[in-house]
Parts: C-alpha cells; sequence; structure tokens
C-alpha cells in the first residue's frame, strides 16, 4: 500500500530497498515522492542545480519492471539518490556550480554514479556545491547559496552543501559528495548527520572533476551508519580507469551493517590538539558527552598528541592549491568551458575567458597555487608543504600502534550566518581545521550527529580511523546510535 509524501520522506535507504523488492510499495511512488519533495523543498532550500524527474522515473520504472519480472534488483533498488555536480552524468550538465562550465554535458558517467545506477538507484537530481568544490559554506556556488534546513538563515556547510542538505531534508535518504579537505564531513556536522570520506583510493575518482587529485575522494551522505555502509558498499573496489583505484577488497558486512553490543577492546585516542581555544563551548561538551557513551559501550579512551596538527591548514592550503591551479589550467575556453566573446588576440581571450568563468574564491586559490609553484618559491613553499605532510601522516601511523581510532569534533563551531564569513577567507579555512589531516594523511573520517546546540544547531562527532577501516569507524558509530537518539532528529521544514 502506498505511503504518504511525509512517510516516504523519512524512510532509510534500507527500508525503501526492501519495501521495493517486496512489492509493498513501487519504485516509481517513492521517485513521485521525492521529485515533489525536491521541487517544493528546493526554492527555499536552493539544494539542487538540476532536477531531474524524467530520468528519476524512467529509472524507478526499470526497476519496477525488474522486480515483476522475478529478475535479481540491486541493493539499492528504488532508492533515490542526490549526486554533488561535480560528479559527471552522461548527457546530464555537470557544472560544479561555476559559470566557466554552465553548459559542459560530459560523454560519460563516473564510476561510483554508474555503480550507483548498476545497484537500482534512481538518480534524483545533481546538488549545488561551493565552485569547484572550494569552500566550507556553499556560499561561493556561481548560482545560488544552499541552505541549512535547521535554520535557513545559516550555511549548510560545505563544499557538498547542496548533498548534505538533501539528506537532512528528507529529500533523498542518500547522496554522493566528495571530500578534498572536510567537504563531506563538514556538512554532514552542520547538518546533523553522517557523512564518510572513504580512505584515499578505496572508491573511483574517475568521473570526479579534480580539485585536488592527491585529496580528493567520493564519499556517502546518510542519515544513519547502516545506510552509509551500504552505500560505501556500492560505489567502494578497484576501478582500473583510476590508476589511485585501490584493490583493497571491500569488507563483505558493509552491505548489511549491524551495531556491535558493545566497545569493549575498541581503544579510542582523544588527540589533545583538537580540544582547543576557538572550539565552541557547546560543540566541545556536546562531543565529551558523546565520548562519554563510548566509554559506556565498553571502549577505552586514550589521551594521544598529533603534534604537527598546528600545521595542517597552511599545508593543506599549499598543496591543495598547487594541485588546483594544474586541475584548473584545462578550464580556458578553448579545451574546455566558457569562451569569452570580448576578444582582441588570443592571450587576451584565455584570460577574459577565465576572468569571466571563474569566481573570487577560485581565482583566490588558483593565484595561490600558481605562485607556490612558481620558480624560486617551489621549495619554500609547495616541497617544504609536502614535507610537513608526511610528519602529519607519520603522527596518526604513531598513533595508530596504540589506538583503533581517533575521537573529536568535526567543526568547532555549529552552522554559522549566511554572510558571516564571507569577506574573512582566514576565518572560514579554519572551519575545516579539524578535517583537514584526514585528507593529508589519506585515512577514512565519519562525521555522525551527537547533539545540538541551545539554538537547535546539530553538532558533528568525528571518528578518524586506520587505513582501509571504514568498517571500523561504521560499527562504532552504529554502537553510538543505540545509545543516542541524535540521528532521528528532523528540521522542521
Amino acid at each position: 500500500m502506498p505511503l504518504s509524501p511525509t512517510e516516504y520522506a523519512w524512510l532509510s535507504a534500507r527500508e525503501i530497498a526492501a519495501g521495493v523488492d517486496e512489492q509493498r510499495f513501487s519504485a516509481e511512488e517513492v521517485a513521485k515522492a521525492a521529485i515533489e519533495r525536491a521541487k517544493a523543498l528546493d526554492p527555499k532550500l536552493n539544494v539542487f542545480n538540476e532536477i531531474l524527474p524524467d530520468q528519476a522515473l524512467a529509472q524507478a520504472r526499470a526497476t519496477d519492471a525488474a522486480v515483476a519480472a522475478g529478475r535479481p534488483v540491486g541493493p539499492l533498488a528504488g532508492v533515490p539518490v542526490a549526486i554533488k555536480d561535480n560528479l559527471c552524468l552522461k548527457d546530464v550538465r555537470t557544472t560544479c556550480s561555476s559559470k566557466i562550465l554552465e553548459n559542459y554535458i560530459p560523454p560519460y558517467t563516473a564510476t561510483a554514479v554508474a555503480r550507483l545506477l548498476s545497484a537500482g538507484a534512481t538518480i534524483l537530481g545533481k546538488t549545488n556545491l561551493d565552485e569547484f568544490a572550494m569552500g566550507s559554506s556553499t556560499e561561493n556556488s556561481a548560482f545560488k547559496t544552499t541552505r541549512n534546513p535547521w535554520d535557513t538563515e545559516r550555511v549548510p556547510g560545505g563544499s557538498s552543501g547542496g548533498s548534505a542538505v538533501a539528506v537532512a531534508a528528507g529529500i533523498a535518504p542518500l547522496s554522493l559528495g566528495s571530500d578534498t579537505g572536510g567537504s563531506i564531513r563538514q556538512p554532514a556536522a552542520l547538518c546533523g548527520i553522517a557523512g564518510l570520506k572513504p580512505t584515499y583510493g578505496r572508491v573511483s575518482r574517475y568521473g570526479l572533476v579534480a580539485y585536488a587529485s592527491s585529496l580528493d575522494q567520493i564519499g556517502p551522505f546518510a542519515r544513519d551508519a547502516a545506510d552509509a555502509a551500504l552505500l560505501t558498499s556500492v560505489i567502494a573496489g578497484h576501478d582500473p580507469q583510476d590508476a589511485t583505484s585501490s584493490a583493497q577488497p571491500v569488507p563483505a558486512g558493509l552491505a548489511d551493517l549491524k551495531a556491535p553490543a558493545s566497545l569493549k577492546g575498541i581503544r579510542l585516542g582523544v588527540p589533545k590538539e583538537y580540544f582547543i581555544a576557538g572550539t565552541d563551548a557547546e560543540v566541545e561538551a556536546a562531543v565529551k558527552a558523546a565520548i562519554g557513551q563510548l566509554k559506556e559501550l565498553g571502549a577505552e579512551t586514550v589521551e594521544i598528541s598529533l603534534p604537527h596538527t598546528q600545521y595542517a591548514v597552511a599545508v593543506y592550503y599549499l598543496v591543495a592549491t598547487a594541485e588546483a591551479s594544474s586541475n584548473l589550467a584545462r578550464f580556458d575556453g578553448v579545451h574546455y568551458g566558457h569562451r569569452t566573446k570580448e576578444k582582441s588576440s588570443m592571450v587576451e581571450m584565455y584570460a577574459r575567458s577565465r576572468a569571466e568563468g571563474f569566481g573570487e574564491e577560485v581565482k583566490r586559490r588558483i593565484m595561490l597555487g600558481t605562485y607556490a609553484l612558481s620558480s624560486g618559491y617551489y621549495d619554500a613553499y609547495y616541497l617544504k608543504a609536502q614535507k610537513v605532510r608526511a610528519l602529519i601522516k607519520q603522527d596518526f601511523d604513531q598513533a595508530f600502534t596504540k589506538v583503533d581510532a581517533v575521537v573529536c569534533p568535526t567543526s568547532p563551531t555549529a552552522a554559522f550566518k549566511i554572510g558571516e564569513k564571507a569577506d574573512d577567507p582566514l576565518s572560514m579555512y579554519l572551519s575545516d581545521i579539524f578535517t583537514i589531516s584526514v585528507n593529508l594523511a589519506a585515512l577514512p573520517g565519519l562525521s555522525i550527529p551527537c547533539g545540538f546546540t541551545g539554538a537547535k544547531l546539530p553538532i558533528g562527532l568525528q571518528l578518524i580511523g586506520k587505513p582501509f577501516d571504514e568498517a571500523g569507524l561504521l560499527g562504532i558509530a552504529a554502537a553510538y546510535e543505540t545509545k543516542s537518539a541524535h540521528h532521528r532528529a528532523h528540521p522542521a521544514l
């Protein structure tokens, strides 16, 4: 029997897939409810760069036909999924929320998205982001500012703000984002949902428009750990089209994650460098309360030190911007992207095309990166940053000889007001102070909701794991969810 649109909105991906497979409701009914909710909420929240009703309904009907014919359907049968608009989907615009790619239509589909389709998912639409994934608030989009569903005067975090809001607002139970320095975990924290940045190489980057190639990683948003694990199991695994893709096997238990009865035997490291001046008092209190609940579940906590943390922001903004200046050189109005109409020479055409096509933050990062790579400055900046990056990884390697995972805040504050940090790039960059090191060290990181401020704004708890131990992090999160109801809270829209 069909449910109401609101009832569909808060079903988990697991519940939708089971309901479709057992013919309790159809994938088409689920898709119609999701499309209706997306169209109703998008004018208020600015979630999507493009909603794809025709494609979504066609995919849903194909799933229903397979079920009716008794053919096997995938683990995401009929599940609506939103995808960040820097992931390619064949014959659908992929803009990266930039004017320079406003009309770009890729001739191929990203591996992670192709795996969604093979698993029976329904692609609902392409979500808004900070331009080329450069930002922490989704205010840097060339098209619109995405709004936090808990308070529409506040940011949802970034750069994957649209994908986070799609899940937090009940538009889709799952979405895909990308994380270069916290762009999945930070918006997950600010929107009160789960967000996983997998180990570098766990998920293919083929078809992801590159920002910083040694840092970028695609990952899932979901409302609980089990759904995040299910989506991870679908998109993870080796891809011969990505030279950095790992051949590490994907744990079989991810697809059907169960919360462990206790965390006895698990040692959690609490880094003293992640509880610092500048962290909001309500955030620190909520995170410490969550750590207390993990101890009640049997986990042991150990104070650890990650001494090079203080250099992480500086290292990140040299490494990431250097790679961005190289990756974005192709967007010149000739190879790809917007071409100016005002030109008197080839040099002017290049300059004007890029000046008109890129936003201020992207220009800032390209210039920073070009400077760091330039003759006479390479050794002083980029090379030194790479050496310190190795020390940051070494800190984690040493910590993981004593502990199974690291636990800390995801973001130093809850969601801030739109425009509050727009004129202060350094303050904005510090929003990712607790997430950046995970990318530099190529580790998996997970944010889960652990409380609310007095203003009813979500707070995130970050778990950082050993390489390729996504299953361990998600298991700890699932156990925590047995002690907490924060992941079941919904914004009043």
